[in-house]
């Protein structure tokens, strides 16, 4: 797999579309970290890590609202391994003019782009959701 941080996410999009409860996939630290961010932001209800294969796996809980809609409007890869994205601590994107979240991977590890901003640090942009 080239890209897993595209791979978390087409997952996310494609359980909640199909209106599953949980997604399951194997685990990375740059992938628990985005996860972590997401159900902090409240995209998502949570998450849990097993251990049941050598790399393990994370089930991730979808968040649905009482009419059956997804959480997760839109979840967009912005940085790629063909075409990395850099942004400086002023320039991180306000998702929606502030009502979504953009995910920035810092010098002071993988952080939101509000808390990047706050900490005044840039990084790779990795990905942007609402």
């Amino acid at each position: 797999m080239t890209d897993p941080i595209a791979d978390l996410l087409t997952r996310i999009r494609n359980g909640q579309q199909a209106g599953h409860k949980s997604v399951t996939l194997a685990a990375s630290k740059v992938k628990v970290a985005i996860t972590s961010i997401l159900a902090d932001e409240g995209y998502i209800a949570g998450y849990a890590q097993h251990q049941g294969t050598p790399r393990g796996l994370i089930e991730i809980t979808l968040k649905y609202d009482n009419d059956g809609n997804g959480a997760i409007h839109e979840l967009q890869r912005a940085s790629k391994p063909g075409r990395r994205v850099y942004v400086g601590a002023g320039d991180i994107p306000k998702v929606r003019s502030g009502l979504g979240t953009a995910i920035v991977s810092t010098s002071r590890g993988i952080l939101a782009g509000h808390a990047a901003r706050k900490e005044n640090v840039g990084g790779e942009l990795l990905c942007t959701v609402w």
